[in-house]
């Protein structure tokens, strides 16, 4: 019987699940690996964890799809026999504002970023067997610390996720732990050059900003934390700490263009 720990990383095929995925596996964590229409990536990183010498599956399903993620934590414990923990990585990340922001934007961002976590702890809670414990980890954004208008429907989001991590961390104690990870600038994304996310990197007191490792490591530590509940790590090398008017790609731009 296995007694090594089970996580499931959602968005794990690429970007930060992957490197999520990678870090918990070496690190004794048996990983179930979501993804939704990237099986080929999946596949990779799966091979990556067994050729480490880890333990990984891969799961597909689409996590806006009410049905499909409620079955998603029931199909991971049936193929490892236990599960401990979810890390909810997976993100819709469009661009709007308030000029173009519509109720169907807004829709596909909470279903996305929002919906899923939720569905996702609570099976969790009524999954594990009696004095179990487990824990939730909720991937947010420095952003919502140092507020800015841009990507309006992805923040809002990702404002409610982060009010779930106490709703949710109050409502299920004491069996799951929710806490919650907010990293800076770590891989390019969205219409972000090259050149503007290394300028965007540089924006922090620290003159770095996460990296997808520090994010993987901070997961891990809220993982094995067991008097750590309700509360989010910010992982942004202190961006968060000075006000910025707008998505730090657009300052890089301006400043390009100085």
């Amino acid at each position: 019987m296995h007694t090594r720990p089970v996580v499931l990383v959602t968005g794990a095929a690429q970007r930060i699940g992957r490197e999520i995925s990678l870090y918990l596996a070496a690190h004794g964590w048996r990983v179930a690996v979501h993804y939704r229409s990237s099986g080929a990536a999946a596949a990779q990183t799966v091979n990556d964890i067994r050729d480490a010498g880890g333990v990984a599956r891969s799961f597909a399903a689409d996590l806006a799809d009410e049905a499909a993620c409620n079955a998603l934590l029931p199909s991971v414990q049936e193929a490892f026999g236990r599960v401990d923990a979810v890390v909810n990585n997976a993100s819709l990340f469009e661009y709007d504002d308030v000029a173009s922001f519509t109720a169907a934007r807004m829709n596909a961002h909470w279903r996305a970023n929002t919906l899923p976590a939720i569905l996702l702890a609570r099976a969790l809670h009524g999954l594990l067997a009696e004095q179990a414990t487990g824990c939730i980890i909720n991937i947010l954004d420095q952003k919502l610390w140092n507020p800015n208008p841009d990507y309006l429907s992805y923040t809002l989001s990702k404002a409610a996720l982060e009010a779930a991590n106490t709703l949710l961390a109050q409502a299920l104690a004491p069996r799951v732990r929710v806490c919650g990870v907010a990293p800076g600038v770590t891989l390019l994304s969205g219409e972000m050059s090259g050149g503007e996310f290394e300028a965007s990197h540089g924006m922090t007191p620290l003159r770095r900003s996460s990296t997808p490792d520090d994010v993987a490591r901070a997961v891990h530590y809220l993982l094995e934390a067991p008097a750590v509940t309700g509360t989010t790590l910010l992982v942004d090398g202190g961006q968060h700490l000075q006000a910025q008017g707008r998505d730090v790609m657009f300052l890089a731009r301006d400043k390009k263009e100085i």
